[in-house]
């Protein structure tokens, strides 16, 4: 093998998988190929929290079926595998659907892809899955992270023992399980050293954080915030995604005394109904996530919010959703993410009685997103006009243009050359739309 190329779908966290498994295969010699046609090796890196993510996967795989047949056809061998969620939920369901897959893997056993792929070269194998939850850590055996650019991101959290009955990731991930601090504090000075400015911190559950100190004594986000704050380059700070319950005033705190946190916070509330949030099993009401949501302002006043939302959830009712659009004004999020409520096999919720019809969900979810768009639309038109530092990371739509983002997680256009690249620069923003922002080089 000589190329490799790797398709991610959904989170973060898959993100930061699929660049920690590049490593392992540029450890062994390969080197990432531009186009699918050219990889002698191809990994799919799935998601299974969405019904479309999953199809998406199966659909791929029916094309890249034609690319291995055309390659075998110049005498080139193409080796297809499957890691992620999918595999952890569907099992032997992606060998039955897809005769094409060489190997899949589930979300804690990727590291042993040196050795399955070994396998597969020598012949001990022809098809292999590996769906364990094993004991060892799949971190103690990746070999040291290696910056993604001037915004790294470290996992630190995995894993969820919330059991939202619509959710798969305690099925998917596992329980939850925290890396120590002195590792993730090591892997953090290495990436600034590498020339990364802003780190974000992973997890399913990420402020369920509880590793071990050098001593053994076990420690909480919060802690783990200030420690990777002291490191010497480093200039911004996020972590993502947390879960409202688990927000406690030591990590509120953070949000008052850390200059380098920005003041941007994803946190999913799913409803604004205390019933369908009782039937989804969350440990919140609206109540008390609008109680959380006053204590971190009152901290940190520029501090702005980003959450999920589900509709349609079994038995919702009119109120219900009403009460839910009645969080949004309340809390004027910034960012949203929204989706029709889609049973997941093997969830409690997918066996509810009280289904909401298709339609009745199309109609909510396009009165939220209404919603929702307006007050992300309404914030970036307040940054107009204001100067913001701005973290170009990558080349923008046009030539001589580049993009970033502001502290608030805003894509940003600008002019400007290879100079601002991987650097926080000064922007004057002149324009705004729901999804941007451009803006001129405003100097120190």
């Amino acid at each position: 093998m000589e190329k490799y190329f790797i398709k991610t779908f959904g989170c973060q966290m898959n993100v930061y998988d699929s660049h920690r498994v590049a490593g392992l295969l540029e450890k062994r010699g390969l080197s990432a190929a531009e186009r699918i046609e050219d990889a002698d090796l191809v990994i799919f890196n799935t998601c299974h929290i969405r019904e479309k993510a999953a199809e998406k996967l199966f659909s791929d795989l029916g094309r890249v079926i034609l690319i291995k047949q055309e390659r075998a056809a110049q005498g080139k061998d193409t080796v297809i595998g499957v890691m992620g969620c999918v595999v952890q939920a569907e099992d032997e369901q992606i060998f039955k659907r897809s005769a094409a897959v060489d190997f899949a893997l589930g979300t804690l056993t990727y590291h042993r892809l040196p050795q399955i792929l070994d396998d597969l070269a020598q012949k001990k194998a022809e098809m292999v899955i590996d769906t364990e939850f094993p004991a060892e850590s799949k971190f103690d055996y990746l070999g040291e992270n290696t910056s993604q650019g001037a915004c790294s991101f470290i996992a630190i959290q995995e894993g969820c023992n919330n059991f939202c009955t619509y959710c798969v990731v305690p099925y998917t991930r596992g329980v939850e399980t925290s890396r120590p601090v002195e590792d993730v504090v090591r892997e953090a000075r290495k990436l600034v050293s590498e020339g990364t400015l802003e780190i974000n911190l992973l997890g399913q559950n990420v402020n369920s954080y509880h590793g071990e100190d050098a001593l053994g004594k076990e420690r909480n986000l919060a802690y783990l915030i200030n420690k990777i704050s002291e490191i010497d380059g480093l200039k911004r700070l996020r972590y993502t995604t947390s879960y409202p319950a688990d927000v406690n005033d030591e990590l509120i705190d953070c949000h008052k005394n850390v200059p380098i946190l920005m003041p941007y916070l994803h946190l999913p509330v799913q409803s604004g109904s205390d019933r369908i949030l009782k039937a989804m099993n969350r440990r919140h009401t609206a109540g008390e996530y609008l109680e959380v949501i006053a204590k971190l302002r009152e901290a940190n006043p520029a501090l702005r919010f980003a959450s999920d939302f589900i509709v349609g959830f079994p038995d919702e009712s009119d109120e219900d959703f009403q009460a839910t659009l009645d969080l949004a004004d309340k809390v004027k999020f910034i960012t949203a993410f929204s989706f029709k409520y889609s049973p997941r096999p093997g969830t409690p919720a997918a066996e509810y009685e009280h289904q909401v019809p298709e339609k009745i969900k199309k109609e909510r979810l396009a009165v939220l997103q209404d919603k929702l768009f307006g007050y992300q639309l309404n914030f970036n038109k307040e940054m107009v006009g204001k100067i913001v530092p701005v973290l170009f990371e990558g080349d923008g739509r046009h030539k001589g243009q580049l993009t970033g983002r502001t502290p608030y997680m805003q894509n940003l256009y600008a002019e400007a050359g290879d100079e601002c690249r991987g650097k926080i620069v000064n922007v004057k923003i002149e324009t705004a739309t729901m999804n941007s922002l451009s803006g001129t080089i405003a100097g120190d």
